[in-house]
Formats: C-alpha cells, sequence, structure tokens
C-alpha cells in the first residue's frame, strides 16, 4: 500500500492580493501530521499515525486520542472547539470537543457507521448554531447529518460529483465547497431546506485554469482556496456580486508529492507539506466574507404525517375551530389526491379523494337558508370548479357541492364573510382573473353566483379577506401584495402592500391574517409566505401596512421535526388552543420534508414563538 504524503494549509484574510514570500519551517511537532489545524491561544491539534493530538502553544502535548484516522474538520467556539475526524478503518465520523483551557480531548458520541465508503467529510454550523456533517462517498452518494448533544441525526441524501475527496463549508455564505478530483470545484447550498443548486467555482483545464483538476480546498472570506489536481499552484477564486472570479495563482514549488493535499485556517499564512516538512507563507486576500442576512428562527411544535403521494403536493392548510379547542381540525390540500383532514398532534383523521385540489379556505357559524354551517372551499384544479365542503360539529368534512367557474387554469381562492351575513369566495385563475361569488343555501342545496370579476397583470394565488374590514389581500406572485375592497359593490382600485424587495421574495405565495380574540378592526398582522427564500414576513394589516418582522422555520432536533422552505399555503388563528398554542398557532406548508427526506407536509408553529421572536404585542 502506497503512503501519501499530505500538504496542508491554513489561509486567513488580509487586505491586499496575494504575494510570493520565503518559507518558514513550522514548528518540529508538526512534521509528522498529516493534518493540522490551528487553535485558540496558539495550540495545534494534529492527525497523523498516531492518532490526535492535542498540544499548547510551546509544543507540549496535553492529550491525545490513539486510532488511525482521517479528514479532520474543526469548528472553534471560544475556547473549546469541535474537531470531527472518520476512523480509518470503520470510516465511522468521531465527535471530539477540545478544552483548550483544560487541555483535554473528550470523545463525544460517534456517529453511526456509514453504509457507503467515504472519501470527504466536513463540518458546518448554521444560523440555528447547529453542528452538521457532510459525508461523500466515491461514487457521489452523500449525507448530511446534525448533532445536538447526544442526538446524531440524518439530515438528507444528497448525489454530489464522484471522485470527491475534500469538502468545506462557508459557514457565513451557508455555501458547501467540493473539490471533484479530475474536474474541479463546486459550490452548493449547505442548507438542507429547499431544492438547493449547484455553481461552477473552477475548473481543470481547457475549461479553467487548474491543471490536472483540482485538489485540495480551504475556506476564504468572501472565496476559496484551491490547490490544482498536481499540487504545483495554489489558486484563489473570489465570489463577489453572484460571481466567481478567479485571481492570480501562486506556485507552490515544494516539491509536493502528486495528488497529495489538505487545506485549512490560520492567521495571516498558508502552510503547505512538502518532502522537507511542514512550511508556511504569508498570504494576503482582497476578499470579504459573505454573511446572509439573519432572521429570526423559530421551532415547530408538530407536523402532519407526510402526503401519500411523493412530489409537489401538499399545498394549502386551513383551520377548523371545535368547540373543544383540543378538537380543532387541520385541512389541508393534496394536489394529486384530494383534502386531508389533521388532528393537532398532526395525525390523520379524515381523506377525501376528491382530485387535485390547490387552495383551500374555512369560515365557521355562517348563516345560510335559515341555519348555521360551517363550510371548507376548495379550488379543483381536474375540471377548473370550485369545491364545497360541510363540516359537521364532530370536524368531519363532507363534500356538499362542485360549481364550474369558466377558469381555463384555476388556481388559488379565499373565503369572506360580510357582516351583512353570508359568505363568499374569490377564486383566481393563473392569467391573472379574480372571480367573486356569493354561496346560498336553499334547503340542503348549495349554489354559487358571480357577483364581479376583475384581473391582475400577471399570475396570482394566495389571498385572504379580513372579515372586519371588508378588505382583501391578495397575491400576485412575482409582483407583491395588492389590497382592494373586498365588497362586491364597490370598484376599487389596487394598492400595492408590500411590494418584492427586501423582505419579500418572490414567489408571493400563501397569506392569512392575525388579530387577537375580541382584537380591535384597526389592528391585526398580515402574515405572507416569501417562497423564494423560504421566509415570512409579518405586517400590519392595516395602513400604512408597516412591516414588523421577517422569520423561518428551523429544526426541532428533540422532537425530530425539520425546518420549512419554499412554502406555498398557510393558515393562522389567534383562538386558545392549549398548551404552547395558548396564543393561537400558524400552520405553514413544506416544500421539502427532511430529517429525514419524506414526502411534503404540514408544519406547526406557536403563533407565541413567533410574537416574541418579534417582539408583536
Amino acid at each position: 500500500m502506497k503512503k501519501t504524503v499530505l500538504c496542508s494549509a491554513l489561509l486567513a484574510c488580509l487586505s491586499g492580493i496575494v504575494q510570493a514570500a520565503p518559507a518558514n519551517a513550522l514548528p518540529s511537532f508538526t512534521q509528522e501530521a498529516e493534518e493540522l489545524a490551528r487553535l485558540p491561544g496558539g495550540g495545534w491539534l494534529t492527525l497523523d499515525k498516531h492518532g490526535l493530538r492535542l498540544f499548547d502553544a510551546q509544543g507540549q502535548e496535553q492529550d491525545r486520542i490513539a486510532v488511525r484516522a482521517k479528514q479532520l474538520d474543526t469548528r472553534i467556539d471560544g475556547n473549546r472547539v469541535l474537531a470531527v475526524f472518520l476512523e480509518a478503518d470503520t470510516q465511522r465520523p468521531l465527535p471530539v470537543t477540545v478544552d483548550v483551557q483544560v487541555g483535554k480531548l473528550v470523545m463525544l458520541t460517534p456517529f453511526p457507521v456509514p453504509t457507503f465508503s467515504v472519501e470527504a467529510s466536513c463540518l458546518y454550523r448554521d444560523a440555528q448554531q447547529l453542528a452538521h456533517l457532510f459525508l461523500i462517498g466515491k461514487d457521489g452518494q452523500a449525507e448530511q447529518w446534525v448533532m445536538q448533544g447526544e442526538q446524531r441525526q440524518l439530515v438528507r441524501k444528497l448525489v454530489l460529483p464522484p471522485h470527491a475527496k475534500h469538502c468545506r463549508v462557508d459557514d457565513g455564505a451557508r455555501r458547501l465547497l467540493v473539490s471533484e478530483a479530475n474536474m474541479g470545484v463546486w459550490a452548493y447550498d449547505a442548507d438542507s431546506e429547499g431544492m438547493g443548486k449547484r455553481e461552477v467555482v473552477a475548473l481543470r483545464k481547457p475549461y479553467g485554469q487548474l491543471d490536472g483538476g483540482a485538489g485540495a480546498l480551504a475556506v476564504l472570506p468572501g472565496g476559496v482556496a484551491v490547490l490544482d489536481g498536481k499540487a504545483e499552484k495554489l489558486h484563489l477564486v473570489t465570489h463577489q456580486g453572484g460571481q466567481w472570479t478567479a485571481q492570480p495563482a501562486q506556485a507552490v514549488a515544494l516539491n509536493v508529492r502528486k495528488g497529495a493535499s489538505q487545506l485549512a485556517m490560520d492567521a495571516g499564512s498558508v502552510l503547505l507539506r512538502g518532502k522537507n516538512g511542514w512550511q508556511a507563507r504569508p498570504l494576503k486576500w482582497s476578499g470579504k466574507a459573505e454573511t446572509v442576512p439573519e432572521v429570526a428562527i423559530i421551532a415547530p411544535q408538530a407536523q402532519t404525517a407526510p402526503m401519500a403521494r411523493q412530489g409537489d403536493a401538499a399545498d394549502d392548510p386551513a383551520i377548523w375551530l371545535a368547540s373543544d379547542p383540543a378538537n380543532a381540525r387541520i385541512l389541508g390540500t393534496n394536489k394529486k389526491q384530494g383534502l386531508l383532514v389533521y388532528d393537532l398532534q398532526g395525525k390523520q383523521t379524515q381523506l377525501l379523494e376528491v382530485g387535485r385540489l390547490n387552495n383551500v379556505d374555512v369560515r365557521q357559524h355562517i348563516q345560510l337558508g335559515g341555519s348555521k354551517v360551517d363550510l371548507a372551499v376548495a379550488t379543483q384544479r381536474d375540471d377548473n370548479s370550485m369545491m364545497l365542503f360541510t363540516i359537521n360539529a364532530s370536524g368531519e368534512v363532507a363534500e356538499a357541492g362542485r360549481f364550474p367557474t369558466g377558469l381555463k387554469s384555476i388556481y388559488g381562492m379565499c373565503l369572506y364573510q360580510p357582516a351583512s351575513g353570508g359568505v363568499q369566495a374569490f377564486i383566481n385563475d393563473k392569467d391573472g382573473t379574480f372571480h367573486q361569488y356569493s354561496i346560498g343555501l336553499s334547503g340542503k342545496q348549495f349554489s354559487a353566483t358571480l357577483l364581479r370579476s376583475f384581473k391582475v397583470a400577471t399570475q396570482p394565488e394566495g389571498c385572504v379577506a379580513d372579515d372586519a374590514n371588508a378588505r382583501l389581500f391578495l397575491g400576485e406572485e412575482t409582483r407583491g401584495v395588492w389590497t382592494t375592497s373586498a365588497d362586491a359593490a364597490k370598484q376599487d382600485t389596487l394598492t400595492m402592500v408590500l411590494p418584492v424587495g427586501a423582505n419579500l421574495t418572490a414567489d408571493v405565495e400563501g397569506m392569512a391574517i392575525y388579530r387577537k380574540p375580541g382584537g380591535k378592526a384597526d389592528s391585526g398582522y398580515l402574515i405572507v409566505s416569501s417562497q423564494g427564500d423560504s421566509s415570512y414576513v409579518v405586517l400590519d394589516a392595516q395602513a400604512p401596512y408597516k412591516v414588523r418582522g421577517r422569520f423561518k422555520v428551523g429544526f426541532n432536533l428533540p422532537a425530530g421535526i425539520d425546518g420549512t422552505s419554499e412554502t406555498d399555503g398557510l393558515d393562522v388563528t389567534s383562538a386558545n388552543l392549549g398548551g404552547a398554542y395558548a396564543q393561537g398557532m400558524l400552520v405553514i406548508q413544506d416544500g421539502y420534508k427532511r430529517l429525514p427526506d419524506g414526502p411534503q407536509n404540514f408544519k406547526y408553529v406557536a403563533w407565541g414563538d413567533v410574537a416574541k421572536a418579534l417582539g408583536l404585542e
């Protein structure tokens, strides 16, 4: 078996550009190390044939873990460091905490033994400060795991380039960088929610400047450093304005053996290992660290059972309140199956296989035909109809009517309960057309009467009616949120409430209104799904529509629940549903089910958590 000589570099941010400088040998105790990591206070963490070793700044060995290992990566948190490496024989990832002040290495609960041969591994610390581990196999199989306390949970499976021997994550930019040995370097979204994307960072000749493909890499503020496949040049690539730009390469010229390399971070130096041992060179770098704008992150309290259909299935929820708050129901549409009903624990209680339903809304205690009824209305995409459902006192849903709309591509809808009584439905088409219907009841027969039609310029979907103020809020997916009168007799113009921009990223999707029980009509909040960045905007539901904040839904690891992403529909209630939902509940469609991967579902969020995070009254 050939012994691979590794080359390691530690890179940091200074102003200026890369400059060649005389090489200086590192301390003798590092010379046997195959991988290095500088620690706070000047100490070192080394990985060699004897195992993981901890040295203080004077070179005194403080602790060691005897193990054949490879693939070291670290994350620093004050004077404590998280290190993860792979046990060479089993390839099991082994996490260790490094207590720099005490000088101790403490083994943590290991990850499970991988089901594939691991070629590369790297750490990631997300916006919730949770530690993730990426594992990449020779054939492109890959997994993302998350750890908290003793928990080690599989987040998702990925398909990454084959022959990937190196990876690193830029935590600030939430970017996974993968080095494909015979091709180049690729960038991926490190966050697990959403479909993600791939970008080319640097490619081998003749497609790019890398000679012999890509070797090891290291994250730089606002860019990346990568050794070419021959380990002869260090290539620097900046990321600015969404573009990757190659900077002048720096010759290594240390007689590093072909195919051997490993890069990491240190203050002001690039560390290289050649035939003559470790050497350090000054490095100057002009890039600036990238960060994704921070928003509040809220953990969900519960989730529904997954859809019975794969792919883009779940779409829009609606909340029905029972006389006993514990018996409330969540109605959710499945665009490939029909209407589903769930309890407050997320258990499915009913399925109505009525075809491809898109949006659904609920109104209760409606005075119709001399009696009070609870109704759900949904858009049916198979025949472009409006479907009605009754809901009895036990929360049981039953089909009650289907009415043609004459629309060509029916899409979204919402209900409106006027102060004068009855109930009305706004139904829209992908071409921007809105129909407003009045729903009637004679005996046991429902009817739908068209009251008016209007149109927006481009595709809409989500809408919500503010019953107390007779206002309609509607979303034009690529433009923003509009408002107009919900009264069909008033020919009111559309007024822009919140345009796509800093607070709202297209597509504009689901929306709902939160108003405290007994709250004044000039109070309340409008919640809007900002699908493009998987966030949710909260703004006043009355002029001047002040934005109160944005939030995302993240992991609840103890409960085994992932966050939400690319949300279509949502709904909210201010009713006291007990426990965590004393101030109400927000129900959100999740476009990508993780922890682990699975069909789409809906997440339950406590409104009290939203109010606390955003400082709402």
